[in-house]
């Protein structure tokens, strides 16, 4: 079954294509494993998301989570369509004024900012520090009064919502590394930022409850709980908070059976619930930001691998082993997540019975599909696993010294490479 996403179809010669391009010559042209992304579906998904906060809400600003995916050219993609950006670290905060991303639309995150990443944020005139501590708040402020600077700052906040999703990926619940806790720590961290104010302009608020949620109730009890905790700021310090940041966490199809809402819907869900807040509270209607990444690039990615050995063990499972594997996507080892494949150069056939595809990492739990219902495997057959454009290649290693793959993206009819493929020499550039 060819899971339906943006340019992908089965072309007359029954073989996958993306963004007009057959897998099989792409294959053929970059080698496997591959990463391909649908820039056509990057850019729709893009639009979509600032379309729709235009359409339900006064005033908002989308902006991309770096985490799912970042490389050169999605920056400079994410420039072009007009969102901003979210950056945790230095090395992505490097990537995107490499790739000439405005300053201004930056966001910097993360829970263990380092005084040095603090540094070169502030260097840099990022638009937002979203302050994750007070430890980190008292670093802001010292590097603050050394320099003679202003930093603009929101505080994360933990809203206490507990998404329905795997464990590892829940970040609003009490218990999570992220942010302050509502209401006396983040109340403390609101008298600390505003106590200092020629060193720093307190914004607004940040909150995250998670990743990969179908349900749009929690997001809107998050906002709700958020504009709850603006009102009781301003009631008790007087600071009106203009920005209001809700994050991301929307979830995509994995699975041909599953069924997230709609970009259109989690926008205009999440914005009715901040009106109806606002006005319940008699709010100043604060700038709302979004933080979306998976759902804009999640589906837009196929991975491509060539198959390798087939195993049988009789009554038990057929293992199909490929190319690459938990090297290049951790998620299934990690938190179990759930994949749909095809043969690209069978892709019009009818399967015939499930097979476990199996990566080539040393690792028993190296397993990326565990049942995958596909037509007869040979070796040598192109496995296309959907769904692959988010926490894929951003989270690639080189377990096993393998390099990493290429990334090629592809729009109407022609590929071109954003990632080279790494090589051994690459592997062991840094070894002394």
């Amino acid at each position: 079954m060819v899971m339906q996403a943006g340019t992908i179809q089965v072309n007359t010669k029954g073989h996958l294509e993306i963004g007009g391009c057959d897998t099989l010559e792409l294959a053929g042209q970059y080698g496997t494993p591959l990463f391909v992304m649908d820039e056509e579906l990057l850019r729709k998904n893009c639009r979509r998301f600032r379309n729709a906060l235009r359409q339900y809400y006064p005033h908002g600003q989308v902006i991309f989570a770096g985490k799912a995916f970042l490389v050169l050219a999605m920056a400079r993609i994410l420039g072009e369509e007009g969102l901003g950006l979210d950056v945790v670290s230095g090395g992505e905060l490097y990537t995107a004024l490499k790739a000439e991303f405005p300053a201004e639309r930056l966001f910097f995150h993360g829970n263990n900012k380092s005084v040095v990443e603090l540094t070169e944020a502030l260097d840099a005139g990022v638009g937002r520090v979203v302050v994750d501590s007070i430890m980190e708040l008292d670093d802001i402020i010292a590097l603050a009064r050394e320099n003679g600077k202003k930093v603009a700052v929101l505080l994360r906040v933990r809203p206490g919502v507990e998404a329905h999703t795997h464990e590892y990926i829940q970040t609003g619940q009490e218990d999570s590394k992220f942010g302050f806790a509502l209401e006396k720590e983040a109340m403390e961290a609101v008298q600390r930022a505003l106590s200092v104010p020629q060193h720093l302009q307190l914004t607004g608020f940040h909150c995250h409850i998670g990743s990969q949620i179908f349900q749009i109730e929690p997001f809107a009890l998050a906002a709700r709980t958020m504009i709850h905790f603006m009102a009781l700021v301003r009631q008790q310090t007087g600071f009106v908070a203009s920005q209001l940041n809700m994050g991301g966490g929307l979830g995509i199809r994995y699975r041909s059976s599953d069924a997230p809402p709609t970009i259109e819907a989690f926008v205009a869900n999440l914005t009715t619930a901040v009106l109806q807040a606002a006005k319940e509270e008699d709010f100043p209607l604060p700038e709302l930001l979004l933080e979306p990444g998976r759902a804009i690039c999640g589906e837009a990615g196929i991975t491509l691998y060539r198959v390798g050995v087939i195993k049988n063990i009789p009554g038990i499972r057929r293992y199909v082993s490929v190319d690459g594997g938990m090297m290049d996507n951790i998620r299934t080892a990690l938190y179990g997540a759930d994949y749909e494949a095809v043969l690209a150069n069978k892709a019009n056939r009818e399967g015939v019975g499930n097979v476990t595809i199996a990566g080539k990492a040393c690792e028993s739990g190296d397993i990326l599909i565990y049942e995958s219902f596909l037509p007869q495997v040979e070796k040598g057959d192109l496995l296309a696993i959907f769904s692959t454009g988010a926490y894929c290649y951003a989270m690639a290693s080189n377990y096993n010294r393998n390099p990493r793959p290429a990334v090629v993206f592809v729009r109407n009819g022609k590929g071109r490479v954003v990632v080279r493929r790494e090589s051994y020499e690459h592997v062991a550039a840094l070894d002394l």
